[in-house]
């Protein structure tokens, strides 16, 4: 299954209360994603330079695109907009890395 993973970044002196939103995620929020093809969800912080990043398995990029298009999606997005550097639309802005090494 594909991976999928990026850097997006938290607002200084927010990395206590994205935490804490992380932890107490609506159970809304993680049926969507599963409902979705998501799972092994990753997200770390280097607190240094407030980037997150994050890395997901999917089952399909199509169905993994439909994610965005939800309300609850969208709801979670406005959500956390106050401590994100986000889009216009709210979404995270967001770096997609490249794999360059992978260990079997």
């Amino acid at each position: 299954m594909p991976q999928l993973a990026s850097v997006i970044y938290v607002k200084e002196g927010c990395h206590a209360e994205y935490k804490r939103r992380h932890d107490e995620i609506w159970s809304e929020m993680k049926q969507l994603l599963k409902d979705h093809g998501v799972s092994d969800y990753h997200i770390y912080l280097n607190e240094h330079t407030g980037e997150l990043f994050s890395v997901l398995t999917i089952e399909d990029e199509t169905l993994h695109a439909e994610i965005a298009q939800q309300p609850i999606c969208r709801q979670w997005w406005e959500y956390m907009a106050d401590i994100m550097n986000v889009n216009d639309d709210n979404s995270p802005k967001s770096i997609e890395l490249t794999e360059v090494f992978f260990l079997e």
